[in-house]
This record gives C-alpha cells, sequence and structure tokens, in this order.
C-alpha cells in the first residue's frame, strides 16, 4: 500500500510539471508612451526567446546588485519548480539507480517496479523536504533563496555555499541569519520518509540518518549554484558548453 501511494505521488509531480515555472520570470516594460519618449529613449535590451530555467534555488541577481526582498508570489514559484520542476525528477531518477545498484532497501527489491518505487521515494522526500522550507520560512519570514557569494577565491565561496545550507536572509536589508528552516527542512523529508513509506523495519533514527544525507545533498546543491552553474562568474557562466550552458541558463545572465 506504501508503494502504491508513492507512486501515486510520482505521478500527480508529473502531470503536474508543466505547472512549474522559472524563477523570478522578467515582467515586461510598461506601454503608454508617447513618441518622443520612444525615440530619445533607447531600446531596451532584447530578451532571449529561451526560457531561464536558471537553478531551482538561487536568486536570479547578480553578486552586488541591491537586495530585493522576494515576493510571496516569487516565493511560492520558487517552491513550485524546486518541488515539481525537472530538477527533482532527474534527481530522484539519479538517486534511485544509485539506490537501486546498492539493493537500498532490500525489502523492494529489484526490477522496474522497484526503481520506480525508489524514484518515487527521493521525489516524495524533496517535495516534504521544499515544503517544509517554504511553510517554516514563511512563518519566520526568511528569505531561503540561494544568492551567490559577492567575495572572491575558492576557499571564501566554497565556505559561502556551505554556510548558506543553514542560514537564510531576513528583514528588507536582506541581512544573513541562522535558519531554523533550511536546517529543520531536510530532516523533516528524513523522518516521514522513514516513519511513512520505508519498510517497517525504519524507525526515527533511520529517518535522523536519511536527514543527514538530505542535508548533505543541499550542501553540494549549493556549492554546484556556486562554481558550476547559474551565474556569470560559475564555470558554465564563462565557458559556455553546448547543451549543459543551455539547460541551466549559465549564459543567459
Amino acid at each position: 500500500m506504501k508503494m502504491r501511494l508513492a507512486l501515486l505521488g510520482l505521478l500527480i509531480g508529473f502531470c503536474t510539471l508543466p505547472w512549474s515555472v522559472p524563477v523570478y520570470a522578467q515582467g515586461g516594460a510598461g506601454a503608454g508612451t508617447s513618441p518622443a519618449q520612444q525615440q530619445t529613449s533607447p531600446p531596451p535590451p532584447q530578451q532571449s526567446s529561451q526560457p531561464k530555467i536558471l537553478s531551482p534555488r538561487a536568486a536570479n541577481v547578480r553578486p552586488g546588485e541591491p537586495y530585493h526582498r522576494p515576493t510571496e508570489k516569487e516565493k511560492l514559484r520558487s517552491w513550485a519548480f524546486i518541488s515539481f520542476g525537472p530538477y527533482p525528477f532527474i534527481a530522484a531518477a539519479v538517486a534511485g539507480g544509485v539506490q537501486q545498484a546498492n539493493d537500498s532497501a532490500p525489502e523492494w527489491g529489484q526490477g522496474w517496479d522497484a526503481y520506480g518505487v525508489r524514484v518515487a521515494s527521493n521525489f516524495g522526500i524533496n517535495l516534504v523536504t521544499q515544503t517544509t522550507r517554504y511553510g517554516m520560512a514563511a512563518v519566520f519570514h526568511e528569505d531561503t533563496l540561494y544568492y551567490r557569494c559577492e567575495c572572491s577565491g575558492f576557499g571564501h565561496r566554497l565556505e559561502h555555499a556551505l554556510i548558506s545550507t543553514v542560514t537564510a536572509r531576513r528583514g528588507d536589508d536582506g541581512h544573513r541569519t541562522f535558519s531554523f528552516a533550511s536546517l529543520a527542512a531536510p530532516y523533516a523529508g528524513g523522518e516521514v520518509a522513514a516513519l511513512s513509506w520505508y519498510p517497517s523495519r525504519y524507525d526515527a533514527m533511520d529517518g535522523f540518518r536519511i536527514g543527514n544525507y538530505n542535508l548533505a545533498v543541499q550542501a553540494g546543491l549549493n556549492v554546484a549554484l556556486e562554481f558550476i552553474y547559474g551565474g556569470p562568474h560559475t564555470f558554465l557562466g564563462r565557458h559556455h558548453v553546448p547543451v549543459l550552458s543551455n539547460a541551466t541558463g549559465s549564459n543567459q545572465q
């Protein structure tokens, strides 16, 4: 029964995939300008026809730009993208393959049906994680999007990426503070999985262990956002790699 529910959740996720939208879509220019204004004003830069997929958690701003607190609508769209967009499905499929190779959990067996259960399980863990982060951040008035480091140097940028895993921005000035929502969300995903759809031998300690792995995944994602893709000072931002740069939006900022 637990496996059927997990597979049903995955099916619902696929059905809602078209609804997920890129984070922080740019608005169009205003209308109603006079001919004289149209002649003297420089033409606005043309936007790429390709949608900005960018990264699932990073704010679409360059380092050094003034902080603008995201609206509730923008936060909701960010949650929808990281919960039902292409990234969580890809990550769940890859993690499911690793678990299948390691035969974890062995009660699920092998074969395509077992692989589907593992993919659905990983998708569910991410959904619980992101929903918990979104809900708790709303309660504590936190901005848990990832903001790339304004510093330079590998060590400083790595430190920023790792610290951002358990911190958030708060207030109109966007000062950084410890985020209970960011810390608790990965463990919420692990506990719900262990106590809900994992085999009955799993308990709260197993959920805590899964939460540790989940937290490490969140930290790894921040490191990828800082160094690999999604910004002008990332690897794919400086070196255009066909397919990869287009898929991540690194060549569009």
